[in-house]
């Protein structure tokens, strides 16, 4: 199958409508933009991501990753294919508190059954990492 050189937004948006549990949903993911193999989505943060810390907690951050790399890798194939996360492996390499994030999702590399990706999420305010991320999915 050959490469997508645009990507359908539209398709990228109504799957993070269907595609994904209901309380995935609560996250407010929003797409910011895309292209083949990379997506950039909007965090907002809410109270309901922020533990009795006061930061955005782990859990949040590793959702957000792992539901950008979905929506990547449906770019990167031009269609939603089922896959499913062999792998997460995350870093949380600075608290996240009173501001934003942005999300970005990227292939490394696709082969016939497994993908690899690498997400960033970064602060809006001081555009720095909070965290990052490697994944393996394997189609389905």
């Amino acid at each position: 199958t050959p490469h997508p050189t645009t990507v359908d937004l539209a398709l990228l948006n109504h799957a993070l409508d269907t595609v994904f549990a209901p309380w995935v949903k609560e996250l407010g993911l929003q797409l910011i933009s895309a292209q083949p193999g990379e997506v950039r989505l909007a965090l907002p943060v809410t109270p309901l991501h922020v533990h009795g810390g006061g930061v955005v907690c782990g859990q949040t951050l590793m959702a957000a990753c792992d539901t950008a790399m979905v929506l990547a890798v449906m770019s990167q194939l031009g269609q939603f294919q089922p896959m499913t996360t062999v792998q997460l492996n995350t870093s949380f390499l600075k608290p996240l508190a009173g501001q934003d994030a942005r999300v970005t999702a990227r292939v490394v590399r696709a082969g016939k059954n497994l993908v690899f990706g690498e997400i960033d999420i970064v602060a809006v305010g001081d555009g720095k990492s909070v965290c990052r991320a490697s994944t393996t999915y394997a189609l389905l």
